[in-house]
Parts: C-alpha cells; sequence; structure tokens
C-alpha cells in the first residue's frame, strides 16, 4: 500500500532538510545533532534499498506558493498557500510499506517528527479505492 508522508514545519526555518535548521534542533548538544543526523541518513538508506522509498522531494519556500480558486467561472490567483498556520507543507516522501503501521514506524524514524508535524495518507487509485 502507497501513503503519502507530508512533512510540516515553519517558514522561519526554511532550509532542506527542515529539522537541520529548526532552533530546537540547533540547541541541541552537537553529538545528538550529529547522531539525529546520522540517524536520518540510516533511515533513508534503509527504506531505499527495501524499496519503501518511491519518491521524495523538498518544497521551496511557501513565499513562493501561488493559490488558485475559480468561482463562478473566474479564476484568482493569489500569492501564498492556502492554509494561514505557521507550519506550512515541507516537502513529501510517498512510501510503498505493508500498511500504517509501517508508515507510522517510518514517519516516526523521521528528525522532522521531533520538531514539526508529519502528517500520513493513503494514496487512493482512480477508482478511489485506497492502493
Amino acid at each position: 500500500m502507497k501513503y503519502l508522508l507530508l512533512i510540516y514545519s515553519n517558514a522561519e526555518n526554511w532550509e532542506h532538510p527542515i529539522f537541520l535548521r529548526h532552533p530546537e534542533f540547533l540547541a541541541l548538544p552537537r553529538r545528538e545533532r550529529d547522531e539525529l543526523i546520522r540517524r536520518f541518513e540510516d533511515l533513508f538508506k534503509e527504506i531505499t534499498e527495501s524499496g519503501e522509498l518511491v519518491v521524495g522531494t523538498a518544497l521551496a519556500d511557501p513565499a513562493t506558493t501561488r493559490t488558485v480558486r475559480v468561482r463562478e467561472g473566474v479564476a484568482a490567483t493569489t500569492d501564498g498557500p492556502y492554509g494561514e498556520a505557521k507550519e506550512q507543507l515541507a516537502g513529501y516522501f510517498v512510501l510503498d510499506c505493508d500498511g500504517p503501521e509501517r508508515a507510522a514506524e517510518i514517519a516516526a524514524k523521521f528528525p522532522d517528527a521531533r520538531f514539526a508535524a508529519l502528517e500520513i495518507r493513503p494514496i487512493m487509485d482512480l477508482s478511489g479505492q485506497e492502493m
């Protein structure tokens, strides 16, 4: 089954990987920061080698976002993301794993889960059924 793992973070800290710029991460002792980086690298290698990582990408700063809405046949485009929140969508990974428990296990290993929010969503096929 495929899952979309969405990473949210505060746009004030925008640069990838996001967790490396988070104030709480930067406040950690150097040894702990190095350990988190190593664990992230190990996780990335693990899910790549297992075939569970389908794709992952970082997104540009939310300030470069455009939102389009069509109302009564008229398109209106505004600057910025739709959400009015501190945390914005920073990037995503598509995972292909055994089930929601494994997707949550992988998500919990991302350092971003410690400093921000990760959302896991099952991916549906074109018929509307979960894959």
